[in-house]
């Protein structure tokens, strides 16, 4: 994937490669290796810099040659200033246009206009694209894409998931996501396409619920919001753990609220 970055990304990166005496291209490289992992850690293969190496933020810096502590300086002070742009926003790629085929549909980038993705992948017939930079997962399933806001996750991994409504299961720094608590930003809805005039029932057609039916009706009710309590209290714990803040958090509550 030959992801572009913006006219003012690449000139944030232009300072921070002149400010170190390091060629353009070598600071590019190194910042699409960053981009995978929204500026926490990068894994590189770059000559300049030695060669192979790692840095992770507030963690280790590993080069090449293990010996040189002015080249482990200037792969720190790179990274961490080029982490910090990311992490702003102050770094991002240029979305990616919507290329319609001939059937009338998009192909490529199937999530639209998000851009980039840090990452993407298929497993079972389920398709999804990570946005780290942008805090976007979007996951294409039965041909409709859902787009979730991973809030403050940065989702790092990848598994098969046995049961549950996807087929594939996501990890973060806090751990496994669970999808159900993240807010839906957009989602493909069926249309349902009316060929005719539905006729007028009159009160001969209408068949009235039996006890059975209402207290059956009354139960479904009681787990529809005992799913939404138990929702809420999952962000409130997120809250607590300083994830979410009270704006956040508030938002997000009177939205589930408001679902009663």
């Amino acid at each position: 994937m030959n992801a572009i970055f913006t006219d003012a990304s690449f000139q944030n990166m232009l300072n921070v490669a002149n400010k170190y005496g390091i060629s353009s291209n070598a600071v590019t490289d190194l910042t699409h290796c960053l981009m995978n992992s929204n500026g926490t850690m990068a894994q590189f293969n770059i000559q300049e810099l030695g060669g192979g190496g790692q840095w992770m933020l507030g963690g280790m810096t590993m080069v090449g040659d293990m010996f040189n502590n002015q080249l482990k300086y200037t792969v720190d002070g790179l990274c961490a200033e080029l982490s910090n742009f990311i992490q702003q926003g102050a770094i991002q790629y240029k979305p990616l246009p919507r290329l319609e085929n001939q059937q009338g549909g998009f192909s490529g980038n199937w999530w639209g206009d998000l851009g980039y993705p840090n990452s993407t992948g298929s497993q079972n017939g389920t398709s999804y694209a990570i946005f780290n930079n942008i805090n976007r997962l979007a996951i294409q399933q039965n041909g409709k894409v859902t787009i979730f806001d991973t809030l403050n996750n940065n989702i790092g991994g990848v598994g098969q998931q046995q049961g549950g409504n996807y087929s594939v299961t996501f990890t973060s720094q806090f751990g496994t996501v669970d999808l159900s608590t993240l807010p839906i930003v957009s989602g493909v809805q069926e249309t349902v396409k009316q060929s005719e005039p539905l006729p007028l029932l009159v009160e001969e057609d209408i068949v009235k619920p039996n006890n059975q039916q209402i207290s059956n009706l009354e139960e479904d009710n009681s787990f529809f919001e005992e799913d939404i309590f138990g929702k809420i209290e999952k962000l409130a714990s997120l809250k607590d753990k300083g994830i979410l803040s009270e704006d956040e958090f508030t938002s997000k509550k009177n939205d589930l609220l408001s679902r009663l």
